[in-house]
């Protein structure tokens, strides 16, 4: 017997009728993109390994343990996109697309690919909806990324979630807190655990990350970022929590709210949402105002954030919220006969090019079978065919609904449909 294949670990499926739910969710976050004026970047799958271990930082999870990564048969080292604003800023780089006081404001929706343990929406393929806006310096630009961000969970319908805020200040003041922060965690460290350990000197910040109830205690008076911002960072931070609130975007401080990748800098926040356990994050963002520079780019503040679907698509099954399907009930076309069903399908095609969704038999039912499918098919009207039609030359047009039917003129058919199916 040929072996049965299976998706791999940490991959799924997504079939219908669950992939209208996906198609909701996307035409949501671009339909709130559009209305922020940002418009559709695509980057390829795969890019150099050097560009995400020089961007996210080669101390990280994300590089040392989680990429996928590979040599092509040319012997180039490439790896696996692990997140989206990498791609975007090689991009954004590679085609000289920064001016001055000129902002570039893109959204993409991708997967990206993570050797991780699978877990409640998040998989070792996942797939993510995000913005960059690079060239705009200001916390306005920040209170505007957070407010896209909100407005697209507010248009599922999810409103049961907290935001979360942060600076982690920039090179001016960040050396500071590093030196503070080290020399409390090597007071503790013989308590601390063997990842935390690990990071004291190569990336203290993430020691913020570990779940390990012990650390977290020993972590509960460590120095924040929030003691050690320069006045800059400082009046950046006061002013952005000043326009959210304006905003009526309410937020809470979490000093100890850090980011997983290595080039963010000031604002940091994520969205929770505590329905999902553990696992509660629904998105995070923030700004990283060295990152281009640091690939190779002019000087070029940047701000964004990614939000993964499946975990979207999880609150919203949490709550109880159905997302509307996808496209519009549309027509069943009922062929009897040989002569019929050959007309049925040219009809079915008038139908589709009148813009109005149609589908026909394949199997010779009879027309009892054909309604019981159009109605599996949730269709809206049934177009009947027989010897009876095509010898008078009207269709039979049932409401599936009302059961009222008429004689519709067979050339007539596809506009009488579309004004009634089209909006």
């Amino acid at each position: 017997m040929p072996q049965a294949f299976q998706v791999p670990r940490g991959t799924q499926d997504v079939l219908p009728p669950t992939s209208t739910a996906w198609q909701h969710a996307e035409a949501s976050f671009r339909e709130v993109c559009h209305r922020y004026g940002y418009e559709e970047i695509r980057t390829p799958v795969f890019e150099e390994a050097a560009l995400f271990a020089r961007g996210i930082g080669d101390v990280t999870d994300i590089v040392s343990k989680e990429m996928y990564v590979f040599e092509d048969r040319g012997g180039r080292h490439l790896a696996l996109r692990p997140e989206g604003t990498a791609g975007v800023v090689r991009a954004f780089i590679q085609h000289g697309l920064a001016a001055p006081k000129a902002v570039w404001k893109v959204y993409y929706i991708i997967s990206i690919f993570r050797y991780e343990r699978p877990q409640a929406g998040r998989y070792r393929q996942s797939h993510q909806v995000g913005v960059e806006c690079f060239g705009a310096p200001g916390p306005d630009a920040d209170a505007e990324v957070i407010a896209l961000n909100m407005a697209w969970y507010d248009s599922l319908g999810i409103s049961d979630h907290g935001l979360t805020l942060n600076s982690l200040g920039c090179p001016v003041c960040r050396p500071s807190h590093r030196e503070a922060l080290q020399s409390a965690l090597r007071a503790v460290a013989p308590q601390l655990c063997e990842t935390c350990q690990g990071r004291i000197d190569r990336n203290p910040l993430r020691v913020f990350d570990c779940k390990s109830p012990e650390c977290k205690a020993l972590l509960a008076g460590a120095p924040s970022t929030l003691d050690h911002l320069c006045p800059g960072c400082q009046a950046h931070f006061d002013t952005l929590r000043t326009t959210l609130e304006a905003l009526e975007l309410p937020y809470e401080i979490d000093p100890r709210l850090v980011r997983g990748l290595d080039y963010y800098t000031r604002t940091a926040w994520e969205v929770k949402f505590t329905g999902l356990g553990a696992q509660d994050a629904l998105c995070g963002g923030g700004r990283y105002d060295g990152l281009v520079e640091g690939l190779g780019g002019h000087p070029t503040p940047g701000i964004g954030f990614a939000a993964g679907i499946e975990r979207a698509l999880l609150t919203l099954a949490e709550l109880g919220i159905e997302a509307p399907g996808a496209l519009p009930r549309g027509v069943f076309v009922a062929g009897l006969g040989d002569k019929a069903r050959g007309r049925a399908l040219l009809l079915a095609e008038g139908i589709r090019r009148a813009g109005v969704r149609a589908e026909t038999d394949y199997f010779e039912r009879g027309l009892g079978a054909q309604l019981r499918l159009a109605d599996r098919l949730a269709a809206r009207y049934a177009v009947i065919l027989g010897d009876d039609e095509l010898a008078s030359g009207q269709a039979t047009v049932r409401d599936l609904e009302s059961g009222v039917q008429e004689a519709v003129a067979l050339d007539a058919v596809p506009e009488w449909l579309r004004a009634r199916c089209v909006a």
